[in-house]
């Protein structure tokens, strides 16, 4: 089955079931769709926060949009984009950051890490990659 066909397929589904399931297909859309949106708009993005930033691209220096995880107990669901920086054979391995979060006192303070993996298979295990660091984040408003 070609993308084209697919991707119809799987919208005419979804469409099918909006009045069924609204709520749940709300959710659905938006974590599919962030995902889809920084893979496909990744380079777009890069390029904007490169020019916020003064950066240019150097083997020493890369850059790159991949998408934020949040990591939960049994889920983890994409929340935004991340530009990732570091030598360039390091960067080329990231595909998400993961975000894990804690609360501190009860609810009054909450902590978030930003952590650049290696898999977006982060509910098994977060393989950080080493010498890169997150120097943008993107937030979706949906």
């Amino acid at each position: 089955m070609t993308t084209i066909r697919r991707t119809a397929f799987v919208a005419a589904a979804a469409l099918a079931l909006v009045p069924l399931a609204a709520p749940q297909f709300r959710q659905i859309l938006k974590v599919v769709g962030v995902g889809a949106a920084v893979k496909q708009f990744g380079p777009q993005i890069n390029k904007e926060f490169n020019k916020l930033l003064n950066h240019t691209d150097t083997a020493q220096s890369s850059t790159k949009v991949v998408p934020i995880l949040t990591v939960g107990l049994s889920t983890s669901t994409a929340v935004g984009a991340a530009q990732v920086m570091g030598p360039k054979a390091q960067v080329d391995k990231v595909e998400a950051v993961a975000q894990p979060s804690a609360e501190l006192f009860g609810r009054e303070f909450r902590i978030r890490g930003f952590i650049p993996v290696s898999s977006r298979d982060v509910l098994k295990d977060i393989k950080r990659v080493d010498n890169v660091a997150v120097t943008g984040v993107m937030d979706i408003k949906l």
